[in-house]
């Protein structure tokens, strides 16, 4: 049955909302409740490599394609994540123990693991031609589901502590979990289920899979190494917690808004190819913000704000178009293997270069890390040329 736009939007909303939750948790109130306990940037720096569970997710992803539905992945994943932040929450952080991070390790296969049914149902549900408008609803309920834990959470500890800070948190995972049974079922052709590894192989054997891939690894791994340091950034100029969460909230959300929504449009009329030329080097120079706040103390919190709000609105417009070439290359029939892989690839590279980013940062300066992952997608568009041969059909 066809679905109208607007309804299409509206369960894109809603999924994308509960997939951010999770990674607002992990991406910016754990660097700032580390930091805040005095754990070192280089600790915060190798717990960021974490992020290497949404690579290893393409290995369990034919699962999510083959056995249940992917709302009770979703909501299951959530239930995980729900009882890790109650242990967080009950942990007196000493040290950052085994068993702490064997709780780190499983929330973020959880949150993975969701990624990977979210992502396969919205592919199901979106038709060719609507990738631009969909991924623009993508963005903005994505973020919104990540300030909601990155922002909201954090008004929180000065009123009832981390530890209900984290409890909240949970009781919201659980919420979210009933919630995603809102959304309609998408049903899986039986002979779609009984196909896990030949459609990854077909996916790997197509002509010009290089490039793509080389594209996929390199387009966005400037932000992903800047942004394990930004918030310890603010933390260490001074901006308290409700500062932080004002920032993200305020500039954070109406940039990446405005710039998914300005993004959306421009791969709707200029086309996928088009759009990532552009788009992608303004991203890659918002970096160049933060170098500069960094560097130029003077500038105080306006200085602050300014870079954040420039590298919400660019990373808002080159999402929406690198977003919408992912959908574009992966089948809907496979979505959960394809799209897993393909986000898998560009979560590795965002891993690898995340890893050592604290250690870099106590070496360089903020300054001079900022400014070195402005350099990092550069290569991205050498492979630029050979991946749009993908785009087949799309107005490149």
């Amino acid at each position: 049955m066809r679905i109208s736009l607007g309804r299409t939007l509206s369960i894109i909303a809603v999924v994308y909302v509960i997939e951010g939750f999770p990674m607002g948790v992990y991406a910016d109130v754990w660097p700032i409740y580390f930091r805040r306990h005095g754990v070192s940037l280089t600790e915060i720096g190798w717990l960021s490599g974490l992020y290497i569970a949404w690579s290893a997710k393409v290995l369990w992803s034919p699962l999510v394609d083959r056995l249940g539905e992917r709302r009770h992945w979703i909501a299951g994943s959530m239930v995980v994540m729900a009882a890790c932040l109650v242990w967080i929450g009950f942990d007196d952080l000493h040290r950052l123990g085994p068993v702490l991070w064997l709780v780190f390790i499983l929330y973020c296969v959880a949150s993975a693991t969701q990624d990977v049914a979210i992502d396969a149902y919205a592919i199901g549900i979106t038709e060719r031609g609507r990738e631009g408008p969909v991924n623009s609803m993508k963005i903005t309920a994505y973020r919104v589901g990540l300030l909601t834990a990155g922002s909201g959470l954090l008004l929180l500890p000065g009123w009832i502590g981390w530890r209900g800070t984290f409890l909240v948190g949970a009781a919201l995972s659980l919420a979210m979990a009933s919630g995603v049974f809102a959304v309609p079922r998408v049903a899986i052709p039986t002979e779609s289920r009984r196909e896990t590894i030949a459609p990854l192989r077909r996916w790997l054997n197509r002509p010009g899979v290089i490039p793509v891939v080389g594209f996929i690894l390199l387009y966005r791994v400037g932000d992903r190494a800047m942004g394990p340091m930004v918030k310890t950034f603010w933390v260490d100029r001074g901006l308290s917690d409700p500062e932080i969460a004002a920032v993200s909230a305020t500039f954070g959300i109406g940039a990446t808004v405005l710039g998914a929504i300005a993004g959306g449009v421009m791969v709707a009329r200029g086309g996928i190819g088009r759009s990532l030329w552009l788009l992608g080097a303004l991203a890659l120079a918002s970096n160049l913000g933060y170098a500069a706040a960094a560097a130029f103390p003077e500038s105080g919190r306006a200085g602050i704000y300014a870079a954040s709000g420039i590298e919400s609105f660019c990373g808002g417009l080159a999402s929406a178009a690198f977003l919408s070439y992912l959908m574009w290359i992966c089948d809907k029939e496979h979505a959960a293997v394809q799209y897993a892989l393909v986000t898998a690839l560009y979560a590795l590279a965002g891993s690898l270069v995340a890893l050592p980013a604290g250690w870099l940062t106590e070496r360089m300066g903020y300054a001079g890390y900022f400014a070195l992952t402005a350099l990092y997608a550069l290569p991205a568009f050498a492979f630029l040329p050979g991946a749009r041969i993908w785009l087949e059909g799309s107005d490149p």
